[in-house]
């Protein structure tokens, strides 16, 4: 009985985490409205499209740490928990999307449109990146070990950036981030009716598909 639970919810979290893998096709669509788009419009018109569903991968990334959470405990605290500080930077990633859309065209904002833009960037590449590095530490391994109370003992004091000195981690971070660029462009010219940003598009998405292809 235990060990059909078990799959059940390792069943459950995967399906989960690749709808979150899906739905980073709004990241993707965040990194790409400076290199597709030719004016001011096709900007407004990348990020209205993605900014309708920017929520969909918050949701399912809390959903999918929730999950984990209930159903393995101690690998939720040891796998999440080794990497303490890249999964807070991933939520700051995450945070400044959300302001983002919020304020970006507002009248009389403080930071100006063009700073609030540059956070859709992070938020699209660094967050998508270091996720990917996070969840290559599944298998690379992180420098903690648990005492026997299972109490996480740090042997590094980065306390989880010291995965970002391992270039094998890259690899699975680069590959969701052309991952999301590549349904990122599929998405929009699903969703835009513009013969010039679809052609850009489709040229960006050539070049995308090929990196995806070679980092997987």
């Amino acid at each position: 009985m235990y060990e059909a639970l078990q799959i059940y919810w390792w069943c459950l979290i995967s399906l989960i985490g690749g709808l979150f893998v899906f739905m980073m096709f709004v990241q993707g669509g965040q990194t790409l409205f400076k290199s597709v788009s030719d004016n001011e419009v096709h900007k407004d018109m990348i990020l209205s499209a993605v900014g309708k569903k920017w929520e969909l991968t918050f949701t399912a990334l809390v959903l999918f740490g929730g999950a984990c959470f209930a159903a393995f405990p101690l690998f939720y605290a040891t796998s999440f928990g080794g990497a303490y500080w890249v999964w807070m930077a991933i939520l700051f990633c995450f945070i400044i999307q959300a302001v983002s859309y919020e304020y970006r065209k507002k009248e009389a904002n403080f930071l100006g449109q063009g700073t609030y833009e540059l956070f859709l960037m992070i938020n699209g590449s660094l967050g998508v990146i270091l996720i990917g590095i996070a969840v290559a530490t599944f298998f690379s391994g992180s420098e903690f070990t648990l005492d026997s109370n299972n109490f996480v003992k740090w042997d590094n004091p980065l306390r989880g950036l010291e995965a970002l000195k391992n270039p094998y981690n890259y690899l699975l971070g680069f590959t969701l981030f052309f991952q999301a660029r590549v349904g990122g462009a599929l998405y929009l010219m699903n969703n835009i009716n513009d013969a010039k940003l679809r052609a850009n598009l489709k040229t960006n998405l050539k070049k995308d598909a090929l990196l995806l292809v070679v980092f997987l």
